[in-house]
């Protein structure tokens, strides 16, 4: 049997990637013209790489291409952000009625780890940040629709964009948390319903801080 080559990262996903970090970390502001040169010559690549890890990332929805103008970080919109919370509230509550039905429970033991993960992270908002989601895809893996998966994934990708607002209001950190643990009290108690509406609740108090 002849063996399998397999191919590197592509130069231009990689460079997708480091672009993709510094939009969520804020270097690239949203609304601001992205310097296809100077990336280029800080990168040491061909503007042929950078330019096809561009369509990736507008592809994603965080990089908008104009005529003639070249390509700008994606500003999220009021209505932008509504659409995108609403489609998140309605597949992750989905995912989460499913996990209470079906999940085993060492699934279930796992993501009660992750929530006190979060709760000791309730000082340090962005391992906060980082727990949530962890614990949100973790959710979605058990419930076990790579479909879903993958429209929830290129979601939060927007959704990121205006993350560093939605935990700045006074003490949303904290009514973040009272949520997962009804989510949890919820999941543990293997009711489907209650754990679907809990979830679609977190998800528009989310909103309501966002906005």
């Amino acid at each position: 049997m002849t063996a399998v080559s397999l191919t590197p990262r592509a130069l231009y996903e990689e460079v997708a990637e480091l672009l993709r970090q510094r939009i969520f970390n804020r270097e690239l502001a949203p609304g601001s013209w992205i310097d296809e040169l100077k990336l280029a010559e800080e990168y040491g690549i061909s503007r042929t790489p950078l330019r096809e890890a561009l369509k990736v990332l507008a592809a994603e929805g965080l990089v908008t291409m104009k005529v003639r103008r070249g390509a700008y970080v994606t500003e999220v919109s009021e209505r932008d952000l509504a659409d995108v919370y609403h489609l998140l509230a309605l597949l992750e509550s989905d995912a989460a009625g499913v996990v209470a039905a079906q999940a085993t429970e060492s699934q279930l033991q796992e993501l009660q780890g992750l929530h006190n993960e979060l709760e000791k992270a309730a000082d340090n908002r962005e391992r906060f940040f980082e727990i949530n989601e962890i614990f949100h895809m973790r959710l979605l893996e058990i419930a076990n629709n790579r479909w879903r998966d993958q429209m929830v994934a290129d979601l939060r990708k927007v959704m990121k964009l205006n993350r560093h607002n939605s935990l700045l209001k006074s003490g949303r950190i904290e009514e973040s948390l009272q949520e997962h643990r009804a989510i949890m009290a919820a999941l543990t108690a293997r009711d489907a319903d209650a754990t679907a509406l809990r979830m679609r609740q977190h998800f528009s108090h989310g909103l309501e801080a966002a906005a």
